[in-house]
């Protein structure tokens, strides 16, 4: 069990390292959480410093993501891990699952800003990338339609984490694809939606309330914190 544990450790430790905030101090000189919405992920620096600072952060986050599910689940793999598995999946693959949820959570949570982080979305991005290809790429899909429509980066966000678990469900129950593993990928996947749904409980309240601030793509606009 110590090999579990010190995978579970770095994979939090890479999720928690602050984008945002190392890069605004960084090359800007102020806390990004003193700016926009005060949340220190890729959406605030998309409203705060434009869409190449946020587009450079979010691939950063992706890649806490990537990195936690590939090399950090890897390099620290025991074939002999102590648990009996009950899924199909091989042990290798549950240990991705564990390692990338563990970035997320610590993205969400991040040890080096006093446990207030992002959102999640990138790095549980960065996670899905290796394990279901085909579900990330819908999500991004619906992320990029919804975002396109409607402005909102955080309506996007939620749409794909919900889009992650829906497209598994009518893949393999109304197409009739033979998706191995259906039933621990949909626990999986719904697990992780529920999660960043979750971190997006504000932004839910101020779409509600029709607060919630827009994004213009290829413009630097600083809004107040709503």
């Amino acid at each position: 069990m110590f090999n579990l544990a010190i995978v579970i450790l770095l994979s939090y430790i890479a999720g928690s390292i602050p984008t945002s905030i190392i890069f605004s101090k960084w090359l800007h000189g102020f806390d990004i959480r003193t700016k926009g919405s005060g949340n220190a992920g890729g959406t605030n620096v998309f409203r705060v410093l434009g869409w190449k600072s946020g587009l450079l952060v979010s691939i950063v986050d992706i890649g806490k993501g990537v990195l936690a599910t590939t090399i950090i689940a890897r390099l620290f793999w025991d074939p002999t891990l102590p648990f009996y598995n009950r899924t199909p999946f091989d042990d290798f693959t549950i240990i991705q699952m564990i390692c990338g949820g563990a970035a997320i959570v610590g993205h969400i949570w991040t040890v080096f800003a006093g446990f207030k982080g992002g959102k999640g979305i990138a790095t549980g991005a960065g996670m899905l990338i290796g394990i279901t290809p085909t579900e990330f790429a819908i999500s991004v899909g619906v992320f990029f339609i919804v975002f396109i429509a409607w402005k909102y980066v955080s309506l996007g966000s939620i749409s794909g984490a919900v889009a992650f678990p829906l497209s598994l469900f009518v893949r393999h129950n109304i197409f009739g694809d033979e998706i191995h593993s259906y039933k621990t990928l949909i626990a999986f996947s719904l697990s992780v939606a529920i999660l960043l749904v979750y971190s997006h409980r504000q932004n839910i309240k101020r779409l509600l309330e029709g607060t919630e601030n827009r994004i213009r793509l290829f413009s630097r606009e600083e809004v107040s914190e709503t």
